[in-house]
Order: structure tokens, then C-alpha cells, then sequence
């Protein structure tokens, strides 16, 4: 199973999105400063995941969630 998430970093405002097979891990190596491309927004949350069966699928919703509409959506949906 692969696994869509959003973080979101608890200091600075800023949102990053991935996939995954394994989001405990995948959170811990985000905040343990094993991810080049979030150590500057250390630490983060899991604000958002969804699952999927293969990662062809995961892949294209990855692709939609760093859209600015999927943007505006995730904001209603979790009120930030």
C-alpha cells in the first residue's frame, strides 16, 4: 500500500508533499534531518494522508495534491 501525505512544518509556513510506503518512518526521517529538501522547516506533522493500492495510482494524486486547487481544497478540509 502507498500512502499520499502533506506536512506541514510547526515553525514556518510551509506545506510538502510525497508519497510513500510507510509514513511513520518516512515522518521520522523528515524530522531527524535525513530529507534534504525539508531540513530548512524542521520540525513537521502529518496534516493530511490517503491511501493507495499501487503507486501508479498514488503517483497521479501526488501530482494533483501540489496543484493550487488541491491547495484551496486541503484548506477547507483542515482549516488552515
Amino acid at each position: 500500500m502507498y500512502v499520499v501525505y502533506v506536512l506541514k512544518s510547526i515553525i514556518k509556513d510551509y506545506r510538502y508533499v510525497w508519497m510513500t510506503q510507510n509514513i511513520e518512518i518516512r515522518l521520522q526521517q523528515h524530522n531527524m534531518w535525513k530529507t534534504k529538501s525539508t531540513k530548512a522547516y524542521l520540525p513537521f506533522e502529518v496534516i493530511y494522508t490517503e491511501n493507495f493500492k499501487d503507486s501508479k495510482e498514488a503517483r497521479i494524486r501526488e501530482k494533483y495534491f501540489k496543484t493550487w486547487k488541491w491547495r484551496e481544497e486541503l484548506k477547507k478540509i483542515i482549516n488552515y
